[in-house]
């Protein structure tokens, strides 16, 4: 009997839904990235793209723990000498509390090719409000 392998999706993106209120930022990256993946799907192989897109509302309401608010740094470059730029995340919070969620996703990534197409599938909202209503989106349960 031979291994069974299952075979790549076509069509549409199948869209789960997360309310990030109350999670700490590493545990919900962390579940967030599986799921975007497909490890959670129980047909998941490795070679296979399982098209899983993931929404996450509540961005605003997620926890760092301990001092990380002031002592985590995000840095980049503008590619101009001497362009090194450098934020908390405090202040990263304060300003764009979806793009700490999206940092913390893309890091969790595997670093193959298919990292960008996985993290062009996560939308993070501030608020409860977000336009994929129409992609019928289920919840998903992160919690193990």
């Amino acid at each position: 009997m031979g291994t069974y392998f299952a075979k790549a999706r076509r069509g549409q993106i199948n869209w789960k839904i997360v309310d990030a209120n109350g999670w700490v930022l590493g545990r919900l990256a962390a579940r967030a990235a599986l799921g975007l993946i497909g490890k959670d799907s129980p047909d998941y192989t490795p070679h296979v793209d399982h098209r899983n897109g993931l929404i996450i509302i509540n961005a605003e309401k997620i926890r760092l723990t301990g001092k990380k608010l002031d002592k985590k740094i995000y840095r980049y470059n503008t590619g101009f000498p001497g362009g090194l730029r450098e934020i908390t995340a405090r202040k990263l919070f304060e300003t764009q509390p979806e793009m700490l969620i999206r940092k913390a996703i893309y890091k969790m990534l595997p670093k193959n090719r298919w990292r960008d197409r996985w993290a062009s599938r996560l939308k993070v909202y501030v608020g409860s409000a977000h336009p994929h209503a129409g992609q019928s989106p289920q919840a998903l349960s992160l919690s193990r």
